[in-house]
């Protein structure tokens, strides 16, 4: 049986110096304290030299009674870099004890705490603030959120930290402003944010009962094909020009878009103008609004591509989407859209008003990218405003878990 010192109960020096002074012990009481005989302190002097050559190590072995080392009777091996000190002894024999080094116990290691998570929170916190910093910083603000350094001082770069606080507050804030918004014009709940919009836009193909005949021609569609829990607002004709409805949407942060036809547009393009400043995309939906099947190709052409022209040159931008009046088309009204520079199609799977909801489904219900319509219409027409009209549809939309998203970061 071994006596073995554990790690931490005595010094490396300690322990030497008690196998040292466990050696001399009084005549007849091997292993007792003190020294034996006048020889005892020279004994014990010459293994202190000795330890002090050999870097505190004393190899195994035992004293005579004249201080020197006989020849050890079983040495034990020491493992590289080996610095754990055991005291050892032989209990029931008069064999002294020894004091060797043995190997370390392996140490285990704790298992580091991944940080990946925290990065990705960081780079990503740190991208949008970049991102979204330019557009929602107010004046003496920076594009992560911070107050602008003063004249002649350059901004310090914010830390992963900073950078995720700065886009953490202008979120919150955003939020608190959105809740005071719907809370203003009316709404029962606050509308919910959409996701970021995806890195590819999906592919789109007609829906079925919906085709031509010809699968070249730009596709008809009412849903968009997504995952993400997301409808899309669409806004059709022109004839109603209500400022409210520019107030309303842009304080909610609303996005839609809007398929205009010029007979109405024209009365007042400076509306729409305004309504485009603000985000909102403008889109074909022919001069006059006739029924396209009833007219040749020529005439259905000269209704979209003379539409083309006149949003190209009142508001700057060449559509790419059409929507044919009241949803009806033939072959050629896509042949004709196509000449145009028309890509898609899209008309609605639900239709919103300021008292009700149509559908088009059996079901009676929303689905993830459903296209919903509604027009420019007033109290002459309906029975309500246009800010009646979004109240009802947000109300839907919101209480069925949806968000509304921008229909041209999925198609087009």
């Amino acid at each position: 049986m071994q006596l073995v010192r554990q790690r931490g109960s005595r010094g490396a020096w300690g322990a030497f110096c008690a196998v040292c002074l466990g050696r001399f012990g009084k005549p007849g009481k091997p292993g007792g304290r003190g020294p034996r005989g006048p020889l005892g302190w020279a004994a014990l002097l010459t293994r202190l030299v000795r330890a002090a050559l050999l870097g505190g190590l004393v190899p195994p072995g035992r004293l005579t009674a004249r201080g020197r080392l006989a020849p050890p009777r079983q040495r034990v091996p020491l493992a590289p870099g080996a610095r754990h000190l055991r005291l050892t002894r032989l209990v029931g024999t008069a064999q002294p004890a020894r004091l060797v080094r043995l190997p370390r116990p392996p140490r285990q290691r704790r298992p580091r705490r991944t940080r990946c998570r925290f990065v990705a929170a960081a780079l990503l916190a740190a991208s949008l603030g970049t991102a979204c910093g330019a557009r929602d910083a107010g004046p003496g603000a920076t594009a992560l959120g911070g107050p602008q350094p003063a004249a002649g001082r350059q901004a310090q770069p914010l830390t992963p930290s900073g950078a995720i606080s700065a886009y953490v507050e202008r979120y919150r804030r955003a939020q608190a402003a959105r809740a005071a918004a719907a809370k203003k014009w009316g709404l029962k709940q606050t509308p919910l944010t959409p996701p970021a919009p995806p890195a590819v836009k999906p592919d789109i193909a007609f829906r079925k009962g919906f085709e031509v005949g010809d699968p070249g021609l730009p596709p008809v569609f009412t849903t968009v094909p997504t995952e993400d829990r997301v409808v899309f607002l669409t806004i059709d004709d022109g004839a109603e020009k209500d400022p409210e409805l520019l107030r309303m949407m842009a304080e909610l942060d609303i996005p839609y878009s809007a398929f205009l036809s010029d007979y109405l547009v024209r009365e007042d393009y400076g509306y729409f103008r305004r309504m485009q400043d603000k985000g909102v995309a403008l889109h074909n939906h022919t001069l006059n609004h006739r029924y396209m099947p009833a007219l040749s190709y020529a005439e259905q052409k000269r209704e979209i591509c003379g539409q083309q022209d006149v949003i190209e040159k009142r508001f700057g931008t060449r559509p790419t989407l059409f929507r044919p009046p009241y949803g009806n088309y033939n072959r050629d009204t896509l042949r004709a859209a196509a000449s145009c520079g028309i890509t898609a199609v899209p008309l609605w799977a639900a239709e919103a008003f300021p008292d009700r909801m149509e559908w088009r489904e059996w079901d009676r219900d929303l689905h993830p990218g459903d296209i919903v319509l509604t027009h420019f219409r007033g109290r002459s027409h309906w029975k309500g405003t246009m800010a009646d009209m979004v109240r009802q549809a947000m109300d839907t939309i919101t209480a069925r878990g949806y968000a509304v998203a921008r229909l041209e970061d999925y198609v087009g």
